[in-house]
């Protein structure tokens, strides 16, 4: 297990899983300023590490992150420039985690607010525990959501919910998320740690090259692509030239699991 910004964040690396985990239990995991930080560098680890090919982020204590850390408010919205430089901050990690050619799960326990809920957004999948509340409450300090978070809120629940979340700040529970499209599954407290290892080993055991390019191609199609290009033309022969392929297909004349590398 290696620690990140003085043990505030941990990576821990498993076989074909690696697992993030939100480390400030007696603060519920209010991310600070080292934790933006070092969230890149987190990702990157992951990114490098070639046996990895799935990651989990969740929290510590049995929350996964209540928010930013209000205390550190007064400094890095100080003024003008501070507050550019923190903007910065939370975009670059929110992306990084997004950008992971890797899929990445949330796995979500209790609280799971504001800033705590922006990095679940960055992820692929939630799976959140029957017990865990969400919400986006930048209203309640006068604050907004950027640009980028609220887009990926409004892409999971719509406009018309997404507005209501930001409207109101008001707690969802696993079950409204589900409703909402806000999380993939839901799980019972004492078993959504499994559920989250089960979806990952289930990933880790497909193909790694079929799920990156996957994760692009939807990629591309959030961005607006509507039509083929010959990227994305590209991306589909060389899947079907691929090692991957040809194992996969072997596997299923022979009625056995594929081994994909």
């Amino acid at each position: 297990m290696t620690p990140h910004a003085d043990g505030a964040l941990t990576l821990d690396i498993a076989g074909p899983t690696a697992t993030l985990t939100l480390n400030r239990p007696a603060a519920r995991n209010a991310l600070n300023l080292a934790m933006w930080k070092a969230l890149p560098d987190c990702v990157a680890a992951v990114r490098a590490e070639k046996a990895v090919r799935v990651l989990i982020i969740c929290g510590a204590g049995g929350h996964f992150a209540s928010g930013a850390d209000i205390a550190e408010f007064p400094e890095v919205f100080a003024d003008r420039a501070a507050a550019q430089s923190y903007a910065r901050d939370l975009e670059a990690a929110t992306e990084a985690i997004a950008g992971l050619d890797k899929p990445v799960i949330a796995r979500i326990d209790g609280y799971c607010i504001g800033a705590g809920l922006a990095i679940a957004l960055a992820c692929d999948l939630r799976i959140a525990a029957a017990g865990a509340r969400f919400a986006a409450p930048p209203a309640r300090l006068g604050l907004i959501y950027s640009l980028t978070d609220t887009r990926r809120l409004v892409r999971l629940v719509g406009a018309s919910a997404a507005k209501a979340m930001l409207f109101t700040g008001e707690l969802q529970t696993a079950d409204d998320a589900l409703r909402l499209g806000l999380v993939t599954a839901v799980h019972p407290d004492e078993g959504v740690k499994a559920a989250a290892q089960e979806t990952a080993a289930a990933i880790a055991a497909l193909s790694r090259s079929s799920i990156r390019r996957t994760k692009a191609m939807i990629d591309l199609v959030e961005q607006g692509a509507d039509a083929e290009s010959d990227a994305s033309r590209a991306w589909f022969v060389d899947a079907a030239l691929s090692g991957d392929f040809a194992e996969g297909l072997r596997a299923f004349q022979e009625r056995r699991r594929a081994n994909f590398p």
